[in-house]
């Protein structure tokens, strides 16, 4: 995305430091621990992949910089907010038709959103529960969701500066098979940042260098020489491969056939209203649906 990041809401507003997230998380996390809160997290941003992917969709199928941006907003709403404010059932398509619009993807039908949440809940089985998701909630939703991120909705992914990184290499690496094995090694891992706090805590061209640099590792890739002309804080980008390495052991742990049903049920559930940044309540969605859809 063109502008300048230095000047943007994202940094300005929207980067936080380690300790700040924490803070913002207590409530929840006197529910749930730390681990246990990265594995809702991860798979509901595995959630929003499998939304933005229903086959059903057809060319209304979302591309990865409309899965990035609904990611973000998911993890932005949470870093300010508690799980019991908004069920993430219900925030998660919420932020997938809002980051649609922001990034010019078209207009997905609401009702075709719900379709894709119904099918992708499919590929979850064991989670028995009740999960129903309304397009009026949705819509309900949306308003709050812009609330809260205080309509700071461009946002600077690390995919940018990754194709620009490519582009330099290519006058380093010569090898062509070989680079696009970086190439796709280098993006997947991006991808997989969206399952991490990382773009809630760091800079995109820092988080750009370190799935490269795990890329290059991955891939028995030598690149020393090409990182060394490089002025970034190297040690932020050793905490961003360290966050992505716990997160890859995380997720390879993370028995969801066993975990998932037991942590949904666990997780801190919506409250009768709707709290506003600006001290007055809101009212629920019509039926309190916000509410209905909670699994019981």
């Amino acid at each position: 995305m063109a502008g300048n990041f230095w000047q943007s809401s994202h940094y300005q507003q929207w980067l936080m430091e380690k300790p700040d997230l924490l803070r913002e998380r207590a409530e929840d996390l006197k529910v749930l621990t730390e681990e246990e809160y990265q594995k809702i997290m991860l798979f509901f941003t595995n959630f929003i992949q499998m939304v933005c992917q229903d086959p059903q969709q057809n060319q209304n199928k979302a591309r990865m910089q409309v899965v990035a941006t609904a990611c973000v907003y998911f993890r932005r709403f949470y870093a300010r907010r508690s799980l019991k404010d908004i069920d993430p059932f219900l925030l998660a398509p919420t932020c997938i038709i809002l980051a649609s619009k922001v990034e010019e993807h078209g207009m997905l039908s609401g009702t075709k959103i719900v379709n894709a949440v119904t099918a992708a809940l499919k590929k979850w089985p064991y989670l028995t529960q009740d999960i129903q998701v309304r397009q009026s909630a949705m819509q309900e939703a949306e308003f709050f969701l812009l609330e809260i991120l205080d309509c700071c909705l461009v946002v600077y992914h690390p995919y940018r500066p990754l194709v620009q990184m490519w582009s330099d290499l290519a006058t380093f690496y010569k090898d062509s098979k070989e680079m696009e094995e970086l190439k796709s090694s280098s993006w997947k891992i991006c991808n997989d940042s969206l399952k991490t706090d990382v773009a809630l805590l760091y800079p995109p061209h820092l988080i750009a260098v370190a799935c490269l640099m795990i890329a290059a590792v991955w891939t028995n890739r030598d690149l020393k020489q090409w990182f060394t002309d490089f002025a970034v804080d190297y040690d932020k980008v050793f905490e961003i491969q360290q966050m992505i390495f716990n997160m890859y052991s995380l997720w390879k742990s993370f028995k969801e056939s066993e975990e998932l049903a037991p942590l949904i049920k666990k997780m801190p559930r919506p409250v009768e209203n709707l709290p506003s940044v600006n001290g007055t309540q809101q009212q629920p969605p019509p039926q309190h649906q916000m509410n209905q859809m909670m699994p019981m």
